[in-house]
C-alpha cells in the first residue's frame, strides 16, 4: 500500500469516513512515519454518509494527485466509493470493508453498519466515568465549593443508604452528590445556593435505621458512641431531619425497605421531569 504513495509520488491522502475518521488518520500518520522523505499531506474529510458526498469528493481529488483512505460501514456506500474510485482511476483503500465482512463470517451475523456508533458508545462511558469521578469526589460532604455542579443532591442521617445510592446513580451517568444530615452541624453554605429541586432528602424508618448503625458498629469493632444506636436518640434524629428538610423545602423519598434500583428510579424520574427541559441522557 505504502509502496504505491512513495512510488507514484502522491501528494495528499485524503480519509473519507462516516464518522469522524480519527482511526484511520492514525493509521496513516503512523505509516507514513516509515517515509521521512515523503512530501505528503493528510486530510481527514467526516460524515461522508451520501452518494453526493462520495461524488464531491471525487471531483476534489480528481484535481490533484491523490488518493483516498477510507473507513465506511455501510456497505452500498462504501461500493459506490470503490466504482467512483476505478472509474476516475483513483487508488482508494478501504480499511473497513474486508474487516467487517471477516468478522461477519466468523460470527455468521450481519452488521449494524451504523455511522458514528463506536464513538456514540464510547462518550456515553465517558460520561460514566466522569458521573462516578463526580460521586466519588462529593460522597459524604466533601468538596462543597462545587456542589453546583451537581444534577442530584442527596441529603441523609448517617446509614441512610446516601453513598450507595449516589454510586448506583453515577453507574447509571448522573452527577451526585451526598451531604450527612447531623443535627446541630451546621450544612455548607452552597447548599443554599443550588436549585433546591435538586436536593432529595432520603427518609428512612427508626427501626431500619437502627439496624444499618448496629452492623456498622460491629463492621467497626466499637461501641462507645451510645446514641447512635440509641432508638430514643434516632428517633429524635428524624424528626430534626424532616423538621429541617420540610423547612427549607426539599423534597423527600422514602429508602425503607426499598432496593436501590427502585430508589433511584423515583429520584430520576422526578429530577427527569422537573428539568424536562435538560433531561439527562435523553437529548
Amino acid at each position: 500500500m505504502i509502496d504505491e504513495i512513495a512510488s507514484n509520488s502522491f501528494q495528499m491522502i485524503y480519509i473519507a469516513s462516516c464518522g469522524e475518521g480519527i482511526n484511520a488518520f492514525n493509521l496513516v500518520e503512523s505509516t507514513l512515519v516509515q517515509f521521512p522523505d515523503s512530501q505528503i499531506s493528510v486530510v481527514k474529510v467526516a460524515h461522508i454518509r451520501s452518494e453526493s458526498q462520495v461524488d464531491e469528493l471525487i471531483d476534489k481529488v480528481r484535481e490533484i494527485e491523490s488518493l483516498i483512505v477510507h473507513t465506511i460501514v455501510n456497505s452500498e456506500l462504501r461500493q459506490y466509493l470503490t466504482r467512483k474510485g476505478i472509474k476516475n482511476h483513483i487508488v482508494t483503500i478501504d480499511l473497513m470493508g474486508p474487516v467487517l465482512s471477516k468478522i461477519q463470517a466468523f460470527l455468521n451475523k450481519d452488521p449494524l453498519e451504523k455511522p458514528g456508533l463506536y464513538r456514540e458508545i464510547h462518550q456515553i462511558d465517558l460520561k460514566q466515568v466522569s458521573a462516578i469521578d463526580f460521586a466519588l469526589a462529593h460522597d459524604d460532604g466533601l468538596n462543597p465549593a462545587t456542589l453546583m455542579s451537581a444534577e442530584i443532591i442527596l441529603l441523609g442521617l448517617s446509614r441512610a443508604g446516601k453513598t450507595p445510592l449516589s454510586m448506583y446513580m453515577a453507574v447509571m451517568g448522573w452527577k451526585v452528590a451526598n451531604i450527612p444530615y447531623v443535627p446541630g452541624v451546621p450544612m455548607p453554605g452552597t447548599l443554599d445556593k443550588v436549585d433546591r429541586r435538586r436536593v432529595i432528602a432520603l427518609n428512612i424508618n427508626v427501626e431500619q435505621l437502627l439496624a444499618h448503625r448496629k452492623m456498622r458498629q460491629e463492621s467497626l469493632g466499637t461501641t462507645d458512641i451510645y446514641s447512635y444506636v440509641s432508638k430514643q436518640d434516632i428517633e429524635d434524629e428524624i424528626q430534626n431531619a424532616q423538621k429541617y428538610y420540610i423547612t427549607r423545602g426539599f423534597s423527600m423519598i422514602n429508602v425503607s425497605s426499598k432496593p436501590i434500583e427502585t430508589s433511584a428510579e423515583e429520584i430520576i424520574e422526578m429530577i427527569t421531569r422537573r428539568f424536562m427541559a435538560n433531561a439527562h441522557m435523553g437529548n
